[in-house]
């Protein structure tokens, strides 16, 4: 009785190699797809894949393992945090919303949600959906403030951290800056609008109605989900195979966090063929992009980037979070949809989403494009003298973020440490202007007053600028 059990045991969760790799799929696939794939065997982080062409499925399955402290397979019914993929239900929400007559899109979102500071300019909802807000994004910022990945990041605390906030990066509506703080005040303006929670106003009009029943937004870190991804990073060189785990305690509503699986998810790529959720007129809403008040037409749409990949139009988003790497990406002309979802973070899932679209339309595409030579332009650094450095020296702080620098001359470099952060070195790179390394520095530019002592200075880069940090001593 025991041996039985124990066989029974190793059927249900026990994988050895390339021949389990599609374990518990049960439905068709594609051996060139699979090629694709072929690198994610054996007791390794993977990924699952859904296609569908013409309205069918023509390939479902799971490569590796979600689980690897159990040692559980990757299937088309694992869920997987999606991360920033999440943001075209958002806008979808937002659309629905609008066509029931309870938000409008061009009101001024403090209508909404008076939290908001009065940054001057008007920040109505449509320049949430377009990125075109100027609103700082919340991954830098609270980087900046101490906040680590890893730490427990709710939904609650970035609008605490958006509503401390004291400017924004540019006029609404003048540019396009990636902000997933956007989304999420979107999603908070949803929820006031509607009466319902965030997770329960998608639920109700867009998971339901499509039959996705195993997908919702995450507003609890600590709920458990069954059947649910770990996720991974490698240690050193990948071709070592040794993996640590890169806890997710992300709720960031809109922008993120829904909770899904491939077989849900390819209900939603089906919807873009049937409209059986908004419709025809909101379907078509989804693919228009946003308009700058310059007149310039941006690529981003509503929740999707609007491209083309060797010839052919193509839609879709990517997303990254904790070790979650995922890739949507249709097709619309040859009515082709592709979704990857991978649990480890050098996966690469839109490159592989490209290689599976070359499976099915090789014969349709143009040359391949040439790659970037892949050299950068390197600013050089300046040498200054430990007495010249010291002219920067001091504590400053943030009061947007509540949070202190010390920065000091240590062995003929500028240092700046936080007593969360790590320390960051800090080069001078022109006047006044230094580059860090790490990820929150990328510009520091310190600011003088008019008898040209150093009272501050600012952070800038692709999706937060001119973020102030007063000298206090």
């Amino acid at each position: 009785m025991k041996r039985i059990l124990v066989f029974a045991l190793c059927l249900s969760g026990c994988v050895s190699g390339p021949e389990s790799q599609s374990a518990g799929s049960g439905g068709p696939t594609n051996t060139d797809v699979d090629a694709v794939f072929a690198d994610l065997v054996g007791m390794r982080p993977g990924a699952a894949v859904g296609v569908v062409m013409d309205g069918e499925v023509v390939h479902r399955a799971g490569y590796g393992i979600a689980d690897m402290d159990h040692g559980i397979p990757i299937t088309p019914e694992t869920v997987f945090d999606i991360a920033s993929i999440s943001k075209q239900f958002g806008a979808m929400a937002a659309l629905l919303l609008e066509a029931q007559g309870r938000l409008d899109l061009e009101e001024d979102v403090r209508a909404y949600v008076p939290e908001l500071p009065d940054f001057g300019p008007t920040i109505v909802p449509r320049h949430l959906i377009h990125h075109t807000s100027g609103i700082r994004d919340w991954p830098h910022t609270m980087s900046l403030g101490g906040v680590e990945y890893s730490d427990v990041i709710s939904f609650e605390k970035i609008l605490r951290m958006l509503y401390q906030q004291r400017a924004i990066n540019f006029p609404p509506g003048s540019e396009y800056a990636y902000s997933n703080t956007g989304y999420n005040l979107l999603a908070r303006t949803i929820e006031v609008q509607s009466g319902m929670t965030f997770r329960t106003y998608t639920q109700e009009q867009i998971f339901a109605p499509l039959g996705m029943t195993r997908t919702h937004f995450s507003d609890d870190y600590l709920e458990i989900v069954p059947g649910r991804a770990e996720s991974y990073a490698p240690v050193g060189d990948e071709t070592d195979g040794v993996f640590r785990r890169q806890i997710n305690q992300l709720t960031a509503l809109a922008s993120s966090s829904l909770n899904t699986t491939v077989d849900d998810f390819i209900l939603w790529m089906k919807n873009y063929e049937t409209g059986v959720v908004g419709g025809e007129e909101i379907i078509g809403k989804m693919l228009r992009r946003g308009v700058l008040t310059g007149g310039d037409t941006i690529d981003y749409a509503h929740g999707l980037t609007v491209g083309a990949y060797r010839g052919l139009v193509n839609f879709g988003h990517g997303g990254s979070w904790a070790g979650f790497r995922t890739n949507f990406v249709r097709f619309p002309e040859e009515n082709l949809s592709i979704i990857v979802f991978c649990n480890f973070s050098t996966c690469n899932p839109a490159g592989r989403a490209l290689e599976v679209a070359e499976v099915f339309l090789e014969d349709q595409m143009g040359p391949i494009p040439l790659q970037p030579d892949g050299l950068d332009d390197v600013t050089e650094s300046l040498s200054l003298s430990d007495s010249e450095l010291r002219e920067y020296s001091g504590h400053y702080r943030s009061p947007e973020l509540d949070s202190t620098y010390e920065v000091f001359v240590e062995s003929g470099r500028l240092v700046a440490e936080h007593w969360r952060n790590p320390r960051s070195i800090l080069s001078p790179t022109g006047d006044d202007l230094f580059r860090g390394d790490q990820r929150w520095f990328p510009e520091v530019r310190f600011v003088r007053n008019q008898p040209g002592q150093v009272v501050g200075f600012t952070v800038t880069g692709g999706r937060v600028r001119d973020l102030m940090f007063e000298r206090v001593q």
